[in-house]
């Protein structure tokens, strides 16, 4: 044995591609074991079934091994699962027992050295690394033992879905289906589809399919009429596959449903289904059609001669032929003539389509279902079956066609006889009686009982009625025509023609004739052969004939004239009729004259003639009548017809005709036979009925103003169809006795305005029409106005065009009455009612606001005024005015209290506006309102007042600010030499307002104790006398100084005049230092301040004053004296004034306690004698914390009871 160099490898390639034999083996020295495995790693779906291959090579012992399947988890990849054995039951690990026994997980055995491993219900924790092991069997360990793979456990995203349906087709009928096929594998995969159809409980039929690789595949079934387009696959978009089969048939009834297959490729290069799905089914029923159909063969007769035509018909019975497709084949004794497709065009073989060429036979369609064989001139040898064939064709989508049922009906045998010599003669003319100068026609038939053999010889005679025998024309066998003697030159003027029309028939033609052409017409035929030596011979002779009556033209001649309107309408036409009898064919010519004898001359003249040539001459003295004259002759007789149009007085008068009868020659040459006159005819012309009529139907209309007045005005009927109208138009108000005109159009569609629109300015909106149907006029009175109101008519006057082309009014005719009333539009204009109360304070902004909340159009224009009522004035007065044209005005109140600079007006939308006070003042209260007038424009433009509304009031108070003003005195009681200068500082605390000003006033308060005492040494004093001051409290004031709030000093005081100087050390302290201090200034003093502020108006008011607490002023006189010692010493002066007075009133006390107490007990017999008791009430202390006085008590009267 020669064993070629292998390697090991190689041989392990070859056993796992199952290519070994046991040369290999035998070829393998010191072989060692091997155990391979499918190769990973490979992708399978959940729930699929898997398989996967173990091959052991390289073993020794017997030859069916052995093998066991593990696993290792991804969670625990060293850890080995043990799933199956062949040769161990109790192999598998609890996890995997039940599905081993459950026969979901086994393993098959291809052969001894080879086994699957399957897994019917793949899951998801069957993903992992699987090892295929083989026990040994071998002497000892060489080679491997076991193998590994990875096996990958994907989701099974295959979705196959169809809607579910029951559809009722016809045969032939179109189907279309689609299915959606969609994945959502991460790996790559391919799709296949299929389009299957199952019936009953058959076995499913592939109607198409694409698959993985993209191609096109159908069963037996189906694959013709894929090839051929009938059934069709297309994707549409990326997940719908759409099935079409174009003709249903019987067959295709059933359940069409779509399967889809997930391919993925393993390592190995081979593709694997990982997954099959399939939709849901469509229940299709296909109806047949009755596609039967059925062939006749149809002819006349069965026995012919040479020469004769023959037609066989080939006629198709079925339902729906015009939709259908068939194909016509015609078979002469089996062999085929010609055949014809759908598309009508006969194909012939060569014998018959040279005879086809020649005219001889033809093969047509005659109809849908009619196909005809026509063989024109039959020969002996056409004797025999004729027959057809139809075949049904099916067109396809590509536009082929497929041949389907075919059909034959019974032969038809024809036979084909020779000729018999035998002939006949017949003759006809074409009438027996003629008139004069008609054409005379003759025919000879000459005829044969089969097809003629030789030539034929005619000669034409004429036996007039002295049986005199003339020839007239003859034709030898050779076909020269030959004239006879008398008729030579009437032929050579084409009188007499004689011709040969068909070989066995023959004519005679004389024309224009006479009536020397009256008598008995014969022909005469003589048949010739050919015989064996070429000369012709006389097979036979036969004549026939045919006698003429010939009418002379002249013979009833006759000529009458007639009218059916002897009295006509003026402007009218009319018609004369020249009747001519007898009625002449249109070949006679008559001329005929018409003559005229206008109403009162005695004299006709010719008006028109129609000449014999048909043509037409005028009259001298016709030029009136040209151009409304027309002249007729009649196409079936000589009749004239003269008809006048716009007949007038001109035209009447009599009438008459004559005619004249002419004969033309076989020379061109002609013959006057005959004249003859008609009777008169007298034509009167009247004036026409007028038929005019206007509606007189009463008509209302109330309409807004601005809109159109639309005025109809219709001519129900008139005289004439070219009647003109002048239309007037009037409107008849209250106040008038008549209508006035508005508008006039004349007859000739002129204009013209009438007095009324001149004066009320209506010319501009006056809008006139006619319209097409020409008896309907209407009168638009644009953007109509209140004062357009009234009762509007038309008067209509017919005119009609005079036959001189002058303008005659025929009749007038009012309408009736159109009642229009024109509103103003109703007012729909409302304010905002809203009421309110608004306190401000003074230099503040009021907002005054006035909403329009619906207005009657938006196209009128707003007047809005604002007015207030102030307090204690019942009359309100205009603060502000917006007019129409946006212009702001100020009113009297504006002026009264300074407003007009402090105005302001907004409108931010349409219908809202805002008046805004700035600056207020007091004066500005009050309640305020705004009244809105509403304006709309008239038609004419003027705008005029529709309506006014008032809003609802706003009370508006304006306060001033409250008074916040105090005054504090900042310099204490003091004590001052004299000669020295002291200061008085008025500080105010708090104010009003940060604008406001001050007037500061500085005083001397003197007290006047039991009468008035002024201080020493004042002048000039002025006394004011305080708000609130205590009865019995009089005190003096003198002014030292007074600055009024815009800084103006007032005079000084007299005593301190020239000695006082002020000084305003802030805006709230003000200081006076009076100089040169004398005892005399000795006392009170105090500042007064009033507090001003800026008014709206920038005018300064009061608001308020406030008065300072007293300062003590004491100057001391150089000279010493007791007072003086006393005060300049502190000890001393508290024991001379302040001790003794807390003693004294601790006397005083004590002895009012005593005196009450002894009042008790003596009550009763100390008011006996009506003596009252005298009590003391509380004594009154003037105290002064100055040396200024020293201290006084003093009891007041009434202290005591």
């Amino acid at each position: 044995m020669l064993c070629r160099g292998i390697q090991l490898e190689e041989a392990r390639e070859e056993i796992r591609k199952g290519a070994w034999n046991r040369s290999t083996w035998n070829c393998i020295v010191l072989a060692q074991r091997h155990v391979a495995v499918q190769e990973g790693p490979l992708y399978r779906t959940e729930g699929s079934h898997i398989t996967i291959w173990c091959n052991v090579s390289g073993y020794q012992g017997p030859s069916e091994q052995n093998f066991q399947w593990s696993i290792y988890l991804p969670s625990a990849p060293e850890r080995e699962v043990q799933i199956v054995s062949t040769v161990d039951s109790s192999f598998p690990y609890a996890i995997y027992t039940q599905r081993v026994r459950g026969g979901k997980i086994y393993v098959e055995r291809v052969q001894g050295n080879s086994a699957l491993l399957h897994i019917t219900d793949l899951q998801a924790r069957d993903a992992g690394e699987y090892e295929c092991h083989t026990p040994n069997t071998d002497e000892r360990y060489f080679g491997s033992y076991s193998a590994k793979m990875n096996l990958v456990v994907i989701p099974d995203t295959l979705q196959t879905t169809a809607i579910p349906q029951t559809l009722h087709k016809v045969e032939q009928d179109p189907l279309e289906l689609t299915c959606e096929v969609a994945t959502e594998t991460f790996q790559h995969s391919h799709l296949s589809v299929a389009w299957l159809r199952q019936r009953g409980g058959e076995k499913p039929v592939e109607v198409i399919s694409l698959s993985r690789d993209f191609v096109l595949h159908s069963s037996s079934d189906y694959a013709q009429r894929q090839s051929l387009g009938e059934v069709r696959l297309d994707k549409l978009g990326s997940t719908t596959f759409r099935l079409t089969v174009f003709h249903l048939r019987p067959s295709d009834q059933g359940e069409f449903y779509c399967e889809a297959a997930e391919w993925i490729q393993d390592p190995d290069g081979s593709w694997y289904a990982m997954t099959r799905k399939r939709s849901e089914g469509t229940v299709v029923n296909v109806q047949p059609t009755d596609k039967e159909f059925t062939v006749r063969l149809e002819t006349e007769k069965r026995l012919y001669t040479v020469g004769e035509p023959v037609e066989f018909r080939c006629i198709l019975e079925a339902q729906n032929v015009p939709d259908r497709y068939f194909a016509v084949s015609w078979a002469f004794n089996s062999s085929l003539i010609a055949s014809m497709g759908p598309n009508a065009v006969p194909v012939l073989n060569s014998e018959f389509a040279h005879r086809e060429a020649r005219g001889q036979l033809k093969v047509a369609k005659e109809s849908d279902s009619v196909f005809v064989l026509k063989i024109y001139h039959l020969r002996q040898d056409d004797s025999g079956k004729y027959n057809c064939r139809v075949t049904e064709r099916e067109k396809t989508v590509t536009g082929e066609f497929i041949d389907k049922e075919s059909k034959r009906p019974k032969n038809i045998p024809i036979i084909v006889l020779p000729i018999k010599s035998s002939i006949s003669v017949e003759v006809a003319s074409n009438s027996s009686v003629i008139l004069e100068g008609e054409h005379l026609h003759f025919s000879c038939s000459v005829r044969t009982a089969g097809r003629p053999q030789g030539r034929f010889s005619v000669i034409w005679q004429l036996v007039d009625r002295q049986n005199r025998r003339s020839n007239i024309m003859w034709l030898d066998r050779d076909g020269t025509v030959q004239p006879g003697a008398s008729y030579w030159e009437r032929s050579s003027f084409g009188g007499v023609q004689m011709e040969q029309v068909q070989p066995n028939s023959f004519s005679l033609g004389i024309f224009n004739s006479r009536k020397e052409d009256e008598g008995q017409y014969e022909c005469h035929v003589t048949e010739w052969v050919r015989a064996v030596d070429g000369e012709w011979q006389i097979v036979g002779e036969r004549r026939a004939s045919t006698p003429i009556s010939i009418t002379a033209l002249e013979m009833g001649f006759a000529v009458t004239a007639i009218s059916r309107t002897p009295g006509v309408t003026y402007s009218d036409s009319f018609d004369l009729q020249c009747i001519i009898k007898p009625h002449y064919p249109a070949r006679v010519p008559v001329s005929v004259t018409w003559r005229f004898q206008p109403v009162g001359t005695i004299e006709f003249h010719d008006l028109v003639t129609f000449t014999r040539d048909g043509g037409v001459q005028w009259g001298d003295r016709s030029s009136s009548f040209r151009t409304r004259t027309a002249i007729e002759k009649a196409e079936s007789s000589n009749n004239v017809r003269l008809s006048i149009s716009r007949a007038s007085d001109t035209e009447a008068g009599k009438y008459q005709c004559v005619a004249e009868l002419w004969r033309k020659n076989y020379n061109n040459s002609w013959t006057r036979l005959a004249e003859r006159t008609s009777n008169l005819l007298e034509i009167r012309v009247l004036q026409p009925v007028t038929k005019l009529q206007v509606s007189k139907s009463k008509r209302t209309l109330t309409l807004v103003e601005n809109r159109p007045i639309q005025l109809n005005c219709s001519v129900k009927s008139q005289t004439s169809p070219n009647s003109h109208f002048a239309v007037l138009w009037y409107v008849h108000k209250p106040s008038d006795a008549d209508g006035k005109l508005i508008l006039k159009t004349t007859h000739s569609s002129a204009f013209e305005y009438g007095t009324y629109a001149e004066e009320e300015g209506l010319r501009p909106r006056l809008q006139f029409e006619r319209h097409v149907s020409g008896g309907l006029f209407s009168l638009t009175v644009q953007r109509a106005e209140v004062s357009d109101s009234g009762s509007y008519y038309c008067h209509v006057e017919e005119w009609l065009l005079s036959p001189n082309y002058a303008w005659y009014k025929l009749a007038e005719e009012v309408s009736g009455r159109t009642e229009v009333t024109v509103k103003r539009p109703d007012s729909r204009l409302k304010l905002s009612q809203a009421q309110g109360n608004l306190s401000v304070l003074e230099t503040q902004q009021v907002q005054l606001e006035c909403v329009v909340l619906n207005r009657t159009s938006a196209a009128s224009q707003l007047v809005v005024e604002w007015f207030v009522w102030k307090p204690n004035h019942p009359e309100r007065e205009t603060v502000a005015r917006l007019s129409r044209e946006a212009t702001f005005h100020y009113g009297e109140q504006a002026a009264k209290n300074n407003l007009k600079g402090r105005l302001h007006l907004e409108s931010p939308s349409s219908g809202v506006y805002r008046l805004f006070i700035q600056n207020v003042a007091v004066q500005d209260s009050g309640t305020y309102s705004c009244r809105v007038e509403e304006w709309l424009p008239s038609p004419s433009g003027v705008w005029y007042k529709r309506a006014e509304d008032t809003a609802g009031q706003m009370a508006v108070t304006v306060m001033r600010p409250d008074a916040a003003l105090q005054v504090d005195t900042v310099v204490p009681n003091a004590t001052v030499s004299e000669k020295a200068a002291f200061q008085l500082d008025c500080s105010i605390v708090s104010r009003s307002s940060q604008d406001s000003r001050f007037a500061v006033a500085w005083y001397s308060l003197r007290t006047k104790a039991g009468g008035e005492r002024g201080g020493p040494g004042l002048g000039e004093q002025e006394e004011e006398e305080g708000d609130e001051e205590e009865e019995e409290d009089l005190t003096e004031r003198t002014a030292l100084l007074s600055v009024g709030p815009d800084a103006v000093f007032g005079p000084e005081g007299s005593p301190w005049e020239g000695r006082l100087r002020f000084q305003r050390l802030s805006p709230l302290l003000y200081r006076l230092t009076v100089l040169q201090a004398s005892p005399r200034d000795t006392g009170n003093y105090s500042c007064r301040v009033e507090e001003w502020l800026p008014g709206p108006q920038k005018e300064w008011y009061r608001l308020t004053e406030e008065e300072s607490a007293p300062i003590g002023i004491h100057v001391l006189d150089t000279s010493s004296t007791l007072q003086s010692i006393i005060c300049s010493n502190d000890a001393l002066f508290y024991f001379v004034f302040f001790y003794p007075f807390p003693i004294f009133g601790i006397l005083i006390i004590t002895i009012l306690l005593v005196r009450f107490k002894s009042r008790n007990s003596s009550k009763s017999s100390d008011g006996k004698n009506g003596v009252p008791l005298l009590w003391i009430k509380e004594p009154h202390l003037n105290y002064s914390p100055t040396c200024l006085e020293p201290p006084v008590l003093s009891i007041h009267p009434g202290a005591i009871d």
